[in-house]
């Protein structure tokens, strides 16, 4: 069967090639097109357009790239009508996506969308263009069932993809990892900030602004797989900050602490039983924005899914040296630290265990056979 997927930024990219994958163990004769990045590209099938060159963040940002989003929208309209596939499955990236979704189910294709877009944070009038739109919704957060259920929307809940992940990733030599990234034998606090260049423009020099005070510890900067080097490189100045480039994950399975730009980082880092302080700084335009649609109590995927404090959040002016040294040090003081671990072992029991690629896999094989294709 033919397989179109759209997936449009790092953590899509990471799903889609489980999906991929998964979906490959199905139909083994699977032809996949693909909108996303090298890990999708690395599970095989063709790749239309990487998501480095349609990452905006921000309302505008958004606006001034106008002309390239509607040029890349007639071009998935096109190709995708060349292509013919059996099925369209959408990866978050609901402003792109959900444009798309409108015009595909006009011309009567099936279309199945993986990572809910998340309407429950904003604009929730969105539900009902995804109700007319969307064949079948498989969602990722606990939360997003009842939400759905509350718009009369029937979606299934999956389970969380980083379950596996993070638990399918090789385990490495501390020891050797060290050595090979020029990293001493102290303590690790993590700097995750983001990966598109709006953020960490924003986040990085703040987070770098507490390091003078932890001579005992480094700090040590994950590098995006959308970013080069050269990007990172005018931050790294002071002899007690490091760089570690599309490592992400193994360095969190050694770090102390992390300070994390607020995204799917912040759930990776409590799956890893990392405490962290989350942060977030956008234009002050695009916040004052942002803060008159967002319904939300919480920005972090931590909070959200708990349902409480969980995580410090330090957002836009709150987000400041001051703040974050008073927040850094609470996560390196041992009974902070016995608390946020407790919780976060709560937290990845309602995500819901392994196997969401495979069950999303599953589903969407089965009901393309349902319907005779």
């Amino acid at each position: 069967m033919r397989y179109y997927i759209i997936a449009g930024e790092a953590s899509g990219d990471l799903h889609g090639s489980n999906l991929m994958k998964a979906l490959r163990k199905k139909d083994v004769n699977a032809d996949i097109r693909f909108w996303g990045g090298d890990l999708m590209a690395a599970a095989g099938g063709h790749m239309v357009k990487h998501y480095k060159e349609r990452s905006f963040m921000g309302f505008i940002e958004v606006l001034k790239n106008l002309p390239k989003i509607f040029n890349d929208i007639a071009l998935c309209k096109k190709d995708i009508t060349n292509y013919q596939p059996d099925v369209i499955i959408f990866i978050d990236n609901s402003g792109f996506n959900l444009r798309i979704a409108k015009w595909a189910r006009k011309q009567r294709y099936r279309t199945n969308y993986y990572i809910s877009p998340q309407v429950w944070a904003s604009r929730a009038q969105r539900v009902q263009a995804i109700k007319r739109d969307i064949d079948a919704m498989y969602v990722i957060l606990p939360f997003e069932k009842a939400f759905y259920k509350s718009y009369n929307y029937e979606v299934t809940f999956v389970g969380h993809p980083l379950i596996d992940a993070i638990s399918e990733r090789p385990v490495i030599d501390e020891y050797e990892f060290r050595r090979k990234h020029l990293l001493s034998d102290k303590p690790i606090i993590a700097l995750l900030p983001g990966s598109r260049k709006q953020e960490i423009t924003k986040t990085l020099s703040v987070m770098l602004s507490v390091i003078d005070h932890y001579p005992n510890y480094q700090f040590v900067i994950a590098g995006a797989p959308s970013q080069d080097f050269e990007f990172y490189k005018p931050y790294i100045t002071n002899p007690n900050v490091n760089f570690v480039d599309n490592k992400t994950y193994d360095l969190l399975s050694m770090s102390m602490a992390a300070l994390v730009t607020s995204g799917t980082a912040t759930l990776e880092t409590a799956l890893f039983k990392v405490p962290q302080v989350v942060c977030y700084k956008g234009s002050n335009i695009s916040y004052q924005i942002a803060k008159r649609i967002i319904t939300l109590k919480y920005i972090s995927l931590v909070n959200l899914i708990m349902d409480k404090k969980v995580v410090t959040e330090l957002i836009q002016n709150d987000f400041n040296p001051g703040r974050l040294k008073k927040e850094l040090d609470l996560i390196l003081d041992d009974h902070e630290r016995t608390k946020l671990f407790l919780n976060y072992y709560e937290l990845e029991k309602k995500l819901g265990g392994k196997g969401a690629s495979e069950k999303t896999a599953d589903l969407i094989f089965k009901s393309l056979q349902s319907i005779g294709k």
